[in-house]
């Protein structure tokens, strides 16, 4: 339809010179002139086509008109209801007067209700008895007049109030009718060939470019608004938990190891080896390769010593050693493990080794300190040390759980730490996270005594949520390392993913991080996490 309307349009131009009113064209396949808003609708399209192309110019005009509705439509060919009520009465004392029921019957109940009013009205009919009769002989229908005027031009000479009438009566409804006056443009012609958008390979080869027709461009077309980046949720939290983390003066640290070996994730913190979270089901272990390399030889054999057999005050596990299970390769299922590799070397002095980088790093600024026996400097530093990073569980995965997912580590190392030290600080921590009401429970870890889970009143959900774990960490983990008996180490962990969730209203952890993450969500969520 688009290609013989845009034909039909310039060779009315070409025959007339211009087109005044596109109500006249009779178009394609049709008998009649294009008047309805339809068929101008799809006269622009093809007017748009060509006045891209520089063939033609054009100017929009509008009129307001009137239809008739189905009502106003009858009116026009049967009469008003008022006429129609006239017509079925008998003239005053020339006939028996027509009764209100038998006036239904003649002409139907809508028609009598309405045009019973409005006959008395008008002072064509009148009561006689307990009828009613005509009490003029001939009547002018002004209603059917002017629907029929409106059927034929639209609209009413004898101006707007009748119109606002008849349109408060819902006998007409009020229509804007578009058309447009056409006119030739800079590039008219009577073919319709469209011009080539682009240059190909195969019209330089062949030479076609230099007889064909090329589309303008308009370098005055808006373009679509480029979109910035925007940070993940997760990393908008990750982000805010790491300033509260510096805030404190803590040293964050590095986590790039994902893959650990069952030595430094469960062996060097005390976790039994045949502890159940260190099966297939809940571990994902490495197939090539599947062995780490031997851990320092000294080191290997204090942590081996104390889980077989004891010793630093501890009664050990009692069972087997298997190295073997040590050397597996495996995706960490926590980043303790990473914390544990610096608490290593944070021990170095104190094992008469030369400091590496890292420890250097991480207690910079840190004070000299001396054990209690008053015998001077035993090389340890106090350290405030954090981390963010991913780890990796075998579990199934729902609404609430990742086979990957974050977590938060924190670990305080000094002389003297107390359990009241270890809840005094999560205090101030979980209240810079805008969380103030925090509970604590006992709990269970094989690498910290005494144990705690964190409890915090949520009121959006109105309830009390677990947010965190923590503890002190057992000496049989910390004096294999070579920390002096009264060096003590806090630690604790959170989820990343929790807050999150919570912080956004998020019931469905898919929804946040996977392939149902909604990229409109994560461009307009907010950086504000409490």
């Amino acid at each position: 339809m688009a290609e013989p309307l845009q034909q039909l349009v310039l060779t009315t131009l070409d025959v007339q010179g211009s087109i005044p009113d596109t109500r006249t064209l009779v178009l394609p396949g049709q008998t009649l002139p294009a008047a309805s808003n339809d068929d101008q609708i799809a006269i622009l399209g093809a007017l748009n086509s060509l006045l891209s192309r520089e063939m033609i110019t054009y100017e929009t005009r509008e009129v307001i008109s009137h239809v008739l509705t189905p009502e106003g439509a009858q009116i026009a060919n049967e009469g008003s209801h008022e006429a129609r009520v006239w017509s079925v009465l008998p003239e005053k004392g020339k006939g028996t007067p027509v009764s209100p029921v038998q006036l239904k019957k003649f002409v139907g109940d809508e028609t009598a209700k309405v045009g019973q009013g409005r006959a008395f009205k008008n002072g064509w009919i009148g009561k006689d008895g307990d009828g009613l009769v005509k009490l003029v002989a001939e009547i002018s229908d002004a209603t059917k007049n002017d629907m029929q005027e409106i059927a034929s031009t639209g609209t009413l000479k004898t101006g707007e109030k009748i119109l606002a009438d008849l349109r408060k009566r819902k006998l007409i409804v009020q229509r804007k009718i578009q058309w447009f006056t056409v006119n030739k443009g800079s590039n008219f012609s009577t073919s319709t060939v469209k011009p080539e958008t682009d240059l190909t390979v195969d019209m330089l080869t062949s030479g076609t470019w230099k007889t064909s027709t090329f589309k303008k461009y308009n370098f005055e077309a808006e373009g679509i608004p480029t979109n910035g980046g925007a940070l993940h949720p997760l990393l908008k939290v990750r982000e805010e938990i790491r300033d509260i983390f510096l805030e404190m003066g803590f040293a964050e640290m590095p986590t790039s190891s994902f893959v650990e070996s069952g030595f430094w994730c469960f062996d060097a913190l005390f976790v039994p080896q045949q502890h159940p979270a260190r099966e297939m089901q809940d571990t994902f272990y490495l197939s090539d390769p599947q062995r780490a390399l031997p851990p320092q030889p000294e080191y290997y054999k204090k942590v081996s010593t104390v889980h077989e057999h004891g010793g630093f005050g501890s009664t050990g596990y009692r069972a087997p050693w298997s190295h073997e299970e040590s050397s597996k390769l495996l995706l960490r299922t926590h980043t303790t493990a990473s914390s544990a590799h610096m608490l290593y070397k944070l021990a170095a002095k104190c094992r008469g080794e030369v400091i590496e980088g890292d420890e250097q790093e991480l207690t910079h600024g840190a004070k000299d300190t001396t054990n209690l026996d008053g015998k001077g400097d035993d090389g340890f530093r106090p350290a405030k040390l954090f981390s963010i990073d991913r780890v990796f569980r075998n579990e199934a995965m729902d609404a609430t759980h990742l086979a990957e997912f974050h977590q938060v580590e924190g670990v305080v190392a000094d002389r003297g730490l107390t359990l009241a030290d270890l809840i005094g600080f999560m205090r101030v921590f979980f209240k810079k996270m805008g969380i103030e009401n925090v509970r604590f429970k006992p709990a269970y870890n094989p690498y910290t005594e005494p144990s705690l889970e964190i409890f915090a009143f949520h009121p959006m959900l109105n309830k009390w949520v677990e947010v965190g774990n923590s503890g002190m960490f057992r000496p049989e983990m910390l004096e294999p390392m070579g920390f002096p008996k009264d060096v003590h180490v806090h630690g604790w962990g959170l989820s990343l993913e929790r807050p999150t969730m919570i912080r956004y209203g998020i019931n469905n952890i898919r929804t946040l991080v996977g392939h149902k993450v909604s990229i409109d969500h994560i461009e307009n969520s907010a950086a504000v996490m409490f």
